[in-house]
C-alpha cells in the first residue's frame, strides 16, 4: 500500500518527478524540471529510447538536437512503481491516455500531484483529462492540474520567453506548481477555470487543422483570421455550455494558444490540415509528421460532445466532414460562408 505524500514545491527536500510520455512536450518539460533541480525521470514506451537517452544525453526521436541534463533519468512507464514520486506529469497522446492512466493506477502514491499536458478529450468517453484522472485514480485522491497555452516544445527547450497557464480547482496546488515551474524564461499564470482551459486546449487544435486546410488550398490572411476568430466563438460556446468562464477564452489557453497553433511553423495541427488539403489521410499524416496531430483525434470527439449539449460548432463539423467523410475543403468553406446570416455575437 502506498504511503501518504504531500506535494513539495521548490523549497524543502528534493522533490521527485516522473514525466510519462517521451515525445516532444514530455521531453521539453522533463528537461525544464531537471534543470530546476527536481529528481526527474522521463518515462516512455520503448526501452531502446530510454537507453539512448541515458547513453547519449539526447532523445533519439524527438527534439533530437536538444542536450538533456545529465541528472535526467529515463526509463519506461510499464515497469516498476512510482511510490517515491511527488509529481506525475502526463504527456501521452489522447488516444492512449486512458489506457496509460489505468496501467499506473496501482503503482502511484496517495495524494500524488498530477500535471496533465495532453490537449483534447478522451475519444471514447468524452471526458476531459482532469475528469479521467480523478475517475481512474480516485482510490489515491490525486491533486490534479492541467497546463496549457502557447508552449511550443521547440522554443521551450531553447529557453525562449514562454507564458503558460496552470488550471486546477485546487488553488494551493496550482500555486505550488506556479512557483515550481516559473523561471526568467518560463512564466506561469494560475487559472481556476479548469473546464475552460481544457475545452480551449482541445478546440484550438481543431481550428488549427482548419487553418492548415485553408493554407493548403491557397487561401490567405483574411480566411485564416476569420477561422481563428470564429474558432474562438466556437470554443467559448462549448466551454460556457459546460460551465466555463468566458474570460478564459481571451487568455493564454484560448486566444494565446490559438494564435500560436494556427500560425506557427512548429504546429503539427496546422501542418496536418495542410496535408489533408493535399489529399493525405490521417494515418499517412501521423507517419509523415512522426508525431500525433491531436486535432485530428479531437475533432469527432468534440463534435459529439457539442451535439450532446446542443452547441453549434460549424468549423469543427466541417473539419470532421473533410477529414473523415471526404468532403472537399473548398466545399466546406463555401458552406461556412453561406450559412444563415446572423449577428456576430450570437
Amino acid at each position: 500500500m502506498s504511503q501518504q505524500r504531500t506535494f513539495v514545491p521548490r523549497d524543502g527536500e528534493a522533490f521527485v518527478v516522473a514525466v510519462i510520455g517521451a515525445g516532444s512536450w514530455g521531453t521539453a518539460m522533463a528537461r525544464h524540471l531537471a534543470l530546476l533541480g527536481a529528481r526527474t525521470r522521463l518515462l516512455g514506451r520503448r526501452p531502446e529510447q530510454a537507453a539512448a537517452i541515458l547513453q547519449s544525453g539526447h532523445n533519439p526521436e524527438y527534439l533530437v538536437k536538444t542536450a538533456l541534463p545529465p541528472t535526467l533519468g529515463a526509463g519506461i512507464y510499464t515497469e516498476g512503481d512510482l511510490f517515491d514520486v511527488d509529481l506525475i506529469v502526463m504527456a501521452v497522446p489522447s488516444k492512449a491516455y486512458g489506457v496509460v492512466a489505468e496501467s499506473l493506477a496501482e503503482r502511484i502514491p496517495n495524494n500524488v500531484g498530477v500535471l496533465s499536458l495532453t490537449k483534447g478529450v478522451e475519444p471514447a468517453t468524452l471526458r476531459r483529462f482532469s475528469e479521467l484522472l480523478k475517475d481512474v485514480w480516485r482510490a489515491v485522491t490525486p491533486r490534479v492540474a492541467v497546463l496549457s497555452g502557447p508552449n511550443h516544445a521547440e522554443e521551450v527547450t531553447l529557453d525562449q520567453p514562454t507564458a503558460t497557464v496552470i488550471a486546477s480547482d485546487d488553488a494551493e496546488f496550482a500555486e505550488a506548481l506556479q512557483e515550481l515551474l516559473s523561471t526568467e524564461t518560463f512564466r506561469a499564470y494560475v487559472n481556476r477555470d479548469l473546464v475552460g482551459v481544457e475545452v480551449a486546449s482541445a478546440v484550438k487544435n481543431i481550428i488549427a487543422v482548419a487553418t492548415g486546410m485553408g493554407d493548403g488550398v491557397g487561401y490567405g490572411d483574411n480566411a485564416r483570421a476569420a477561422l481563428m476568430t470564429r474558432g474562438i466563438a466556437e470554443m467559448a460556446r462549448l466551454g460556457i455550455a459546460l460551465g466555463a468562464q468566458p474570460l478564459t477564452f481571451a487568455g493564454l489557453a484560448g486566444l494565446g494558444d490559438l494564435v500560436a497553433t494556427c500560425t506557427s511553423r512548429h504546429s503539427r495541427n496546422r501542418l496536418a490540415g495542410e496535408l489533408i488539403a493535399h489529399g493525405h489521410s490521417p494515418d499517412e499524416i501521423e507517419s509523415k509528421i512522426g508525431m500525433v496531430a491531436e486535432g485530428l483525434t479531437a475533432a469527432p470527439a468534440i463534435l459529439r460532445l457539442a451535439r450532446s449539449k446542443g452547441v453549434e460548432m460549424p468549423i469543427t463539423e466541417n473539419v470532421v466532414a473533410v477529414v473523415y467523410e471526404g468532403k472537399s475543403v473548398r466545399d466546406s468553406v463555401r458552406d461556412l460562408m453561406l450559412r444563415e446570416r446572423r449577428p456576430e455575437h450570437h
